[in-house]
């Protein structure tokens, strides 16, 4: 069983800055991409970033400039610094997810969800 946790939301100022962090663990034998999503209320999850086990990122264009995604292989986590927070465009629960080879198979694994609020 692979587990994803994450932290880091919670309430900032507009302009203001968060880093997320999230955690895999379990039987792991490669991890491949992981990026971040999110989801605002009444809106679709959407990507946020993305990067591959060679570190090659992906960035939505709405965050380009302001956030940052980037891993630690040795610790099977993925980290989004975001930077410049905007009230309405970034308030959201962000997601997680990693793709990763186990023994059984290779899927995708979410995290629980980490609310970010950002203040006006």
């Amino acid at each position: 069983q692979v587990q994803l946790v994450e932290s880091g939301g919670g309430l900032v100022q507009a302009g203001g800055s968060l880093r997320l962090s999230c955690a895999a663990s379990g039987i792991i034998l490669k991890i491949n991409a992981m990026g971040w999503y999110r989801q605002a209320p009444g809106k679709q999850r959407e990507l946020v970033a993305a990067i591959t086990d060679g570190g090659t990122t992906t960035h939505a264009d709405s965050v380009k400039g302001r956030f940052t995604i980037s891993r630690d292989n040795a610790k099977n986590t993925v980290y989004l610094q975001m930077n410049s927070l905007k009230a309405a465009e970034d308030t959201a629960v962000y997601y997680c997810y990693a793709h990763v080879d186990t023994k059984a198979s290779g899927r995708d694994y979410w995290g629980q969800g980490t609310q970010v609020t950002v203040s006006s």
